[in-house]
């Protein structure tokens, strides 16, 4: 069976020098190997390409057949990595609670404890009869949600 961390220590050395970053390894257990990378303006598919036939060249099928597929982290997907957050601040998003609570707004900051989205709510202000539309922001931890991912829209 092929060694997950030898995979990643093969991306990485492809990685180095490049604005891409690696989203998720899997390899299972009849060595079927899913590599997922990201960047911030988009994943190519040449690249996707070249990073295949890297790997392949430093992997030896005489030792383990294996099936491989490279790819980007799918959009609309939750996200898996930090720096995921990271390119899409600024942008709509998604965020489903443990709790059950299924919230959007734009992602405001991310760290590696916690991230805040700006969610708008309806909200009564002193002296106004009827609710208004209002940004407040909302702080979450990593533990406390199922899922955040880019929210498309087709305006």
């Amino acid at each position: 069976m092929i060694e997950k961390s030898i995979v990643c220590q093969i991306v990485e050395e492809w990685l180095e020098e490049k604005e891409y970053f690696l989203v998720e390894v899997t390899v299972t257990s009849d060595d079927k190997i899913v590599v997922e990378i990201d960047h911030a303006e988009g994943v190519w598919i040449e690249d996707c390409v070249e990073l295949s036939r890297f790997i392949e060249s430093k992997l030896n099928r005489e030792e383990a057949d294996y099936e491989l597929e490279v790819g980007s982290a799918g959009i609309g997907q939750p996200f898996k990595v930090l720096q995921q957050y990271h390119i899409h601040i600024g942008s709509d998003v998604e965020v489903l609670t443990k709790d059950g609570r299924k919230l959007t707004g734009v992602l405001k900051e991310a760290d590696e404890e916690r991230f805040v989205v700006g969610v708008r709510k309806k909200m009564k202000t002193e002296g106004s009869k009827r609710p208004k539309l209002q940004e407040e922001d909302e702080t979450f931890t990593y533990p406390e949600i199922k899922y955040t991912k880019y929210l498309i829209s087709f305006k």
